[in-house]
């Protein structure tokens, strides 16, 4: 079987997944997780020159989850080993501690701090002003300052992709959407998946849950076998540690599902037929050299599947899995995603631009 193929900084998030965690994908997962918090918390810097930039990253949950947070701190890692950075990290708990700890690194002077997700964004835009020789980023946020950007992925774009591959895979015509909390880029990329499922068989039905959280294992198994229960036989989920239990569900009752954020193809290979993943350690390098050579300014940017920051990687132990069709109509979105030219994901991509939630194609069961 062909292996799969990592990018650098793809393999590079790989092996920090890996090093923070040993998954195991049974009864005692819950509590695996959950053990890896107090590495998350540990602040630490790296870098041997006292002239280097020095860059911080705020995480809404563990670096152990492999996923968001993993592969953001994968990104962390190649700001130290392609720039020469001073890095730490804090896991935040509470939106109290969002400016506690912006101010904090804006204090010591650190060049570059990046809040790992939406939420962040508020804090950071009553924080930014105050400290001007401080570049603040915020990944999926909207908020900008002459010292503050958003990064907005087209997270949609693959995911539409992921939705065509799980309507040819299909046997219920059912299909499950499960994330932590519904956050504007989440309800997009889900709603991509539903229009990729549907330009396959218009009549599918997609069922949408949201656990409340990112971390809770137990619920978001909870939640994935209420939906099997249902009839869903591929759930694709955007849920950072919770989706592991997920994962088990998907195992336990032999269905399938997608992995997001992270390559999480390894995580458990039976089930997952790819991942839709954002590779922020591309990003973050490419924003940390515009940071280090002074030419930053604080706008919103974009990545995608054009770019080679947001894109699907199928799982090669599942490739006969997924019918020939379904590759070539998928790749063949892909190529057009990177060309330019497809255009069935504008009104979601101008939510990107201007605020406004994307319009559902249809109801959806909750």
């Amino acid at each position: 079987m062909r292996k799969v193929q990592f990018s650098a900084y793809a393999r590079a998030a790989h092996r920090v997944g890996r090093s923070l965690t040993a998954i195991v994908l049974g009864a005692t997962l819950s509590s695996a997780c959950s053990g890896d918090k107090s590495a998350a918390n540990a602040d630490s810097a790296a870098g041997d020159s006292a002239n280097a930039m020095r860059v911080a990253l705020l995480t809404p949950g563990p670096v152990s989850d492999r996923s968001w947070n993993s592969v953001a701190y994968a990104g962390l890692v190649a700001l130290k080993d392609s720039l020469g950075a001073q890095i730490s990290h804090i896991q935040t708990r509470t939106p109290a501690e969002f400016e506690e700890n912006f101010r904090q690194y804006g204090t010591q002077g650190y060049a570059m701090v990046i809040g790992n997700g939406f939420e962040y964004q508020e804090a950071a835009a009553r924080v930014a002003p105050a400290f001007p020789k401080t570049n603040f980023v915020i990944t999926s946020g909207r908020a900008t300052a002459p010292n503050l950007a958003g990064v907005a992925f087209a997270f949609e774009e693959a995911s539409y992709q992921a939705g065509i591959i799980a309507a040819h895979v299909s046997r219920t015509n059912k299909l499950g959407l499960i994330a932590g909390q519904e956050f504007p880029p989440v309800k997009a990329s889900f709603e991509a998946f539903a229009r990729g499922a549907r330009s396959v068989k218009p009549n599918i039905e997609v069922i949408t849950s949201y656990i409340g959280n990112w971390e809770d294992v137990s619920a978001a198994r909870e939640q994935a076998l209420a939906q099997i229960g249902r009839g869903v036989d591929i759930i694709f989920q955007n849920a950072d540690a919770a989706g592991l239990g997920i994962f088990q569900a998907a195992r336990e009752k032999k269905i399938y599902a997608f992995g997001t954020n992270a390559n999480q193809n390894d995580v458990a290979p039976d089930v997952i037929l790819g991942s839709v993943v954002i590779d922020l350690p591309k990003a973050f390098v490419r924003i940390g050299r515009e940071i280090q050579s002074g030419t930053f300014k604080g706008r919103v940017i974009g990545y995608g599947v054009k770019d080679d920051v947001v894109r699907l990687e199928y799982n090669a132990a599942l490739a006969d899995r997924i019918p020939a069709a379904a590759r070539a109509t998928s790749d063949s979105v892909g190529a057009a995603l990177r060309e330019g030219t497809f255009t069935k994901l504008r009104d979601l991509q101008s939510w990107t631009d201007s605020g406004a939630a994307p319009a559902q194609s249809s109801p959806s069961g909750n």
